[in-house]
């Protein structure tokens, strides 16, 4: 059964050959169980201890998502579902730039509440006598 927050069959098996082999000698926590633990986490916005344990411990979860983000495993990932979306169409690449300005108001800027406004950074200053 697949819960709302999970990969679909599909998406794992897009996944699946993008993920690195384990080197090390005893066997690893499930890789789907785990991305899918860090899938639930960053979809539902909540913090790491939130992740219920189904998915495994979450200092496991963690350490994968960093280990995968250093190694160049994420960006790996999201680059193919990226070349995958755009080759079917999916993606629009209009980007749209303006010349909004938009000024801070005068509180934001740093000025004095109810003293004299601060000196004009190019305006000239009298020496001290």
């Amino acid at each position: 059964m697949i819960r709302r927050h999970e990969l679909a069959d599909a998406e794992w098996e897009f996944v699946r050959p993008l993920l690195p082999e384990s080197l090390r000698g005893r066997k690893r926590l499930d890789d789907r169980r785990v991305l899918n633990g860090i899938a639930w986490k960053f979809r539902t916005g909540t913090a790491w201890r939130d992740v219920p344990e189904r998915y495994g411990p979450r200092q496991t979860l963690h350490t994968r998502f960093r280990r995968w983000a250093l190694d160049g495993t994420s960006q790996q990932m999201r680059q193919a579902a990226q070349s995958q979306a755009d080759a079917a169409g999916d993606i629009d690449w209009l980007v749209s730039v303006d010349s909004t300005v938009v000024r801070p108001h005068q509180h934001a800027a740093g000025a004095r509440k109810g003293g004299p406004a601060a000196p004009a950074s190019d305006a000239p200053r009298a020496d001290p006598p």
